[in-house]
């Protein structure tokens, strides 16, 4: 997975996620489910935050579009290494969680 690049104390930085099932390469539909990102420090265990995936189209959520917005706390961290874990949240109740984490590097701001 490629590494997503951020600036420390930035708002409104966006990570985007198409998710899709390993078995069909199909997406997977995220109409009425709720998509979440947890981020932490790479190798420790404490969430940093919690991002609720912003409403998108309804060909976005029917094609596996995820869009994920920094709030104005989330990165006043320090710099290093991080990662993101989604989990989707179907209407059933059912709780899915993606395998692969997503690659954070976050830099200094000048």
């Amino acid at each position: 997975m490629t590494t997503i690049y951020l600036v420390q104390g930035d708002v409104g930085s966006q990570i985007k996620a198409t998710l899709t099932r390993d078995d069909t390469g199909n997406p997977i539909n995220l109409t009425g489910a709720t998509v979440k990102m947890k981020f932490k420090k790479k190798n420790t265990t404490t969430v940093l935050s919690t991002l609720t995936s912003l409403v998108v189209s309804s060909a976005d959520l029917v094609a596996g579009s995820a869009v994920f917005e920094f709030g104005s706390s989330d990165l006043d961290i320090n710099p290093g290494s991080y990662v993101g874990e989604i989990s989707i949240e179907f209407s059933s109740g059912d709780i899915e969680t993606v395998y692969e984490e997503i690659d954070i590097q976050v830099r200094e701001d000048y």
